[in-house]
């Protein structure tokens, strides 16, 4: 049996909503904990863009001096790499690990467990921590769907299977394929669906018992929800709800959420450059690193304006930039003092520097 880490998720969520009497914190707190659990990868990232900046003018030339001979460049960078302790994937690894809890959260806040226990949870200035910038306004778990002509459904990944009057909770095999609906969807009239029997994780003589189905449906393109009670109709269950036409809305909150997440990842751009401006680095990449920093947090701001993005997990994106703010400040202050101790007790050829005080030390104890 697989892990569920969306309802571990989304159960992390609950406890720390209980504990601070709201979803919105719960967020934060949970954005909080994740960022501590990453500080020691963070400082990694953060010394080996520095080492990065002072060995680049070093890797430059060897990449100019051997650039007929890939082979030979490739072996003399291996070298170059181990002679100075550099790896250059750490600055990636960071970046690599936020990217499942993204994916992660993004699944949990999409999901009918989170919409049915806090969707319509408002925060600060956010109305709902479900919404997207645009969307409908169709209400979930209402008995009735908002649709269009071109809606497409999905089936929860748990739902719940009547065998008479017995009941277990089941998993579903594949949650888009799972269902479908028969006919054409004529917003406004009722939508009949239908489930195959054979997407219920069951074995087949379990399959052949089951009388009916609850089951949360949701709409892919709204992420609305609704629970159905499907009823056996020979090899199928079959279900019907009414529905609503569409009526879009633009949600304002959550576009002021991408706003300050363009903001706030800008902002982090810049401080992290101005805690480098005294590190020796080529002024080609130093040109290159300024212009990503302006553009990239507008092309992944723009990229949210096209992808539903629900407003919780905006509201991890924004709290992540202002806690990598804090960061880069922090661990940049811990590496100038590495810097400045390292400089103190060397010379320039690397070999420690023996004070006077050591040496009158010494001394004595003879």
């Amino acid at each position: 049996m697989g892990i569920d880490f969306v309802t571990i998720t989304i159960n992390i969520l609950k406890m720390l909503a209980d504990s601070l009497h709201s979803w919105g914190l719960a967020i934060i707190a949970l954005t909080i904990v994740i960022r501590v659990l990453m500080w020691p990868s963070s400082v990694t990232q953060q010394r080996s863009m520095r080492d990065m900046q002072t060995l680049q003018p070093k890797m430059k030339a060897i990449q100019e001096r051997y650039k007929s001979n890939p082979e030979m460049m490739q072996r003399k960078m291996m070298e170059f790499y181990k002679e100075h302790k550099f790896n250059p994937m750490a600055g990636c690894l960071p970046m690599l690990i936020q990217l499942p809890v993204f994916i992660l959260l993004y699944t949990a806040l999409m999901s009918p467990q989170f919409i049915e226990l806090a969707g319509k949870t408002n925060f600060l200035f956010i109305n709902r921590l479900d919404a997207t910038m645009k969307s409908n306004a169709g209400v979930s778990f209402d008995n009735q769907f908002s649709a269009t002509k071109n809606s497409q459904f999905q089936t929860a990944k748990n739902i719940v299977v009547y065998f008479g009057d017995e009941k277990s909770e089941e998993k579903v095999d594949n949650q888009q394929k799972a269902i479908e609906v028969q006919g054409e969807i004529v917003p406004g009239q009722n939508i009949d669906f239908k489930m195959h029997l054979d997407s219920i994780k069951l074995r087949f003589e379990q399959l052949d018992k089951i009388t009916k189905a609850e089951v949360d449906v949701q709409n892919i393109q709204t992420r609305e929800t609704e629970k159905l009670t499907f009823v056996r109709d020979g090899s199928i269950l079959k279900s019907s709800i009414p529905t609503l036409v569409v009526k879009e809305e633009m949600h304002y909150d959550v576009l002021f959420l991408v706003a300050l997440f363009i903001l706030t990842m800008w902002f982090s751009q810049k401080v992290m450059m101005a805690q480098n401006k005294n590190v020796p680095q080529d002024p080609q990449q130093a040109a290159m690193q300024k212009s990503m920093g302006t553009f990239m947090p507008i092309m992944v701001g723009m990229m949210f304006v096209f992808i539903p993005i629900p407003a919780g997990v905006l509201l991890y994106l924004v709290t992540s930039n202002l806690f990598q703010i804090a960061q880069t400040v922090v661990i940049n202050k811990q590496l100038d003092e590495e810097k400045k101790l390292k400089t103190e007790t060397t010379d320039e050829t690397g070999a420690k520097v023996v004070k006077a005080k050591e040496v009158k030390d010494v001394k004595e104890e003879k």
